[in-house]
């Protein structure tokens, strides 16, 4: 029998270990890269995921946050990691409104990201602080054309949706507030509740409770409905400004040339783990909402992000 040649064999070994390491997959701790600090909606979506992986495939899924500019950093560590299927990111509309506004961008969502699943959104809710004495956003407007320049409102960070959400209000109402952004929504609540800032456009995880202490006001949903954390909400649509839908997503993704068969076996993995009873009580009491999508599913709903968010950085002037 004629021998095969070494480098064949060679060859063939190492397809039949790459074989059984896709099989074999998950076979030690994977860590799921999110652009915020611990508390933020992105860090609670990321959780509630994780947390539902780790459960139904029997592996650990680690949380692991890299907060600053806007997700950028974390976008960038994530999109040069092995491509082995160990590094995950949890990709947000932040991801994408950064490299929109961004001259430099150091990551591209398209391209150096493969989607996996959606996971989940989160509705922006304007509120103010109380010392303002405003109770609608006629009186918002009101208000900022009285003091331009002069009230302050906070953000999660540069290029994020609730800073995007604030640009495009003050584009729409004729109006100029001042930015100050933090690494997540958890200082940005904090310091607006303490009164150093007035008004703010954030995820209704992060605010939900405090206004129902009467810490905050809630004054609309930045959405096209209304969103089902606040039903009796209005939304901006309904209070004049058309198209306002600044709503925050997640979704989980690898490295651009991880192999298709671990983007599979997670992708089939997420729905499971979204739809369980931990992840629906907590979901909900969080004011999430669940969305679905797979890999293909995902990347159409990239594109049509991208034209949504271009036109809202745009009308914004902060296009790049």
């Amino acid at each position: 029998m004629k021998k095969l040649p070494v480098a064949l064999l060679l060859a063939c070994a190492l397809l039949a270990v790459g074989a059984a390491r896709a099989d074999e997959y998950p076979s030690r701790p994977v860590h799921i890269i999110v652009g915020f600090i611990p508390g933020s909606a992105a860090d609670i979506a990321a959780r509630v995921l994780g947390n539902g992986l780790t459960t139904g495939i029997g592996q650990q899924f680690i949380v692991e946050n890299r907060a600053g500019a806007g997700s950028s950093l974390a976008a960038e560590y994530a999109a040069r990691a092995a491509k082995d299927g160990y590094t995950l990111y949890l990709g947000t509309s932040a991801t994408l409104t950064n490299q929109l506004i961004t001259a430099n961008p150091t990551s591209d969502m398209a391209k150096d990201f493969a989607p996996i699943a959606l996971t989940s959104a989160v509705p922006v809710i304007l509120v103010v602080h109380p010392s303002t004495h405003v109770k609608s956003v006629a009186e918002l407007i009101a208000l900022t054309k009285a003091r331009p320049g002069e009230i302050l409102y906070a953000s999660t960070g540069v290029g994020t949706a609730p800073h995007l959400a604030a640009e495009l209000f003050d584009t729409r109402a004729g109006v100029k507030m001042v930015h100050i952004p933090y690494q997540g929504s958890p200082q940005a609540v904090t310091d607006l509740i303490a009164g150093r800032t007035a008004v703010m456009f954030s995820p209704a995880s992060a605010v939900m409770s405090q206004i129902e202490a009467g810490k905050l006001i809630a004054l609309a949903t930045a959405a096209t409905t209304r969103a089902s954390a606040a039903p009796d909400l209005p939304t901006m649509a309904e209070l004049g400004m058309p198209d306002f839908d600044t709503s925050i997503w997640f979704g989980l993704m690898a490295p651009t040339g991880t192999s298709q068969e671990i983007i599979d076996r997670l992708a089939r993995a997420v729905p499971d783990a979204m739809q369980s009873a931990e992840a629906q009580t907590a979901l909900k009491g969080q004011g999430f909402d669940q969305l679905s999508g797979g890999p293909e599913a995902f990347a159409r709903f990239i594109v049509a992000e991208t034209a949504k968010w271009n036109e809202a950085a745009r009308a914004a002037g902060l296009k790049k």
